[in-house]
């Protein structure tokens, strides 16, 4: 392990947000997982360069008070690969800070082959958490989440092994993601009956896609329910990097989720607008998109990627 050091002092500005009617506080940005930390697996003795920067960003997120780690058990690429890059984080500089952590994981996409290996039956989410604690080499997880609604499954029967993976001691707290409202209504109300209520609904919300402001904000409140918002910068598009077009080597020119079609002449002007609008703030545009998300009251936490430490700075001072 190295000589990790938390600086004094530290924070730096980081607020934190009760989530819905849960004394859990969670950090108002969180760190996710979702691209730029997957890595090459190797040796403890012979890490690639990649874990080195994976190690750099989250040690900073930690340094400037972000506390919420969101990871899901195919996070990569490849799948798994986030979840290992972490734990070996934890072993090598942040373990024994365990305790100051939310560390939350997600099971329901796909994640190894055949019929078990997605989606939410009790097979797979009960193979799925036990496989994420073995690769970050933990103990439990604090959060766990249903990573999205299984039409095929009983819904009793996702929520039951939620119930039970809680009641085990794998996690500390249940949460759901992405459920049409109709099947958050009836998880809330089941967990709920089981004592085990639903913690936190985490669903994809930014000034571009606000699907969720009709009825899922409003029924998470209703419910006690915190939320916490995925993709706030709608992958990279609510920033300066496509202003002038495709900048080469940027996520758009090899991601499946992001094309260039996506920069219609509309959307460019938007953009634009926005940008002007931040710019007389005396912000970025990304800093203006993670603000205009936190002003909801129902919001939480809004959970941010980073490809270097540089980035991340820049998005944390959207609190400040």
């Amino acid at each position: 392990m190295e000589n990790y050091v938390i600086p004094s002092p530290r924070n730096d500005g980081m607020t934190y947000s009760y989530c819905g009617s849960s004394g859990l506080m969670l950090s108002r940005i969180a760190l996710g997982f979702w691209h730029n930390f997957g890595w090459t697996r190797g040796s403890d003795s012979q890490l690639p360069k990649d874990f080195c920067r994976c190690r750099d960003i989250v040690e900073y997120a930690f340094d400037h008070g972000v506390t919420y780690f969101d990871l899901a058990n195919n996070y990569g690429p490849p799948f798994g690969s986030a979840e290992e890059c972490f734990g070996k984080i934890l072993k090598q500089s942040l373990g024994e800070h365990r305790d100051e952590m939310i560390i939350a994981t997600k099971a329901g996409h796909e994640m190894w082959p055949g019929p078990y290996g997605e989606w939410g039956s009790r097979k797979s989410l009960m193979a799925s958490i036990d496989q994420s604690l073995k690769r970050m080499k933990l103990d439990y997880v604090d959060i766990f989440y249903s990573h999205r609604y299984d039409p095929r499954t009983p819904l009793q029967e996702t929520m039951q092994a939620l119930v039970d993976i809680v009641r085990s001691g794998k996690a500390l707290y249940a949460g759901i993601s992405k459920y049409p409202p109709q099947m958050a209504a009836q998880a809330y109300k089941y967990l709920a009956d089981h004592d085990v209520p639903c913690l936190v609904f985490q669903g994809k919300y930014n000034m571009m896609v606000r699907d969720d402001e009709a009825e899922i904000l409003p029924q998470a409140a209703a419910n006690g329910v915190g939320y916490v918002a995925f993709s706030p910068l709608n992958q990279g598009l609510l920033t300066d990097r496509y202003l002038n077009g495709v900048p080469e080597g940027s996520r758009m020119t090899h991601s499946q989720f992001l094309k260039p079609e996506d920069l219609s002449g509309d959307y460019m002007d938007m953009i634009r607008s926005i940008d002007a609008q931040a710019r007389a703030e005396g912000r970025t545009i990304a800093q203006y998109a993670l603000r205009w998300i936190l002003r909801r009251p129902e919001v939480t936490s809004v959970i941010v990627g980073a490809s270097s430490v540089e980035q991340l700075a820049q998005n944390l001072e959207a609190v400040k």
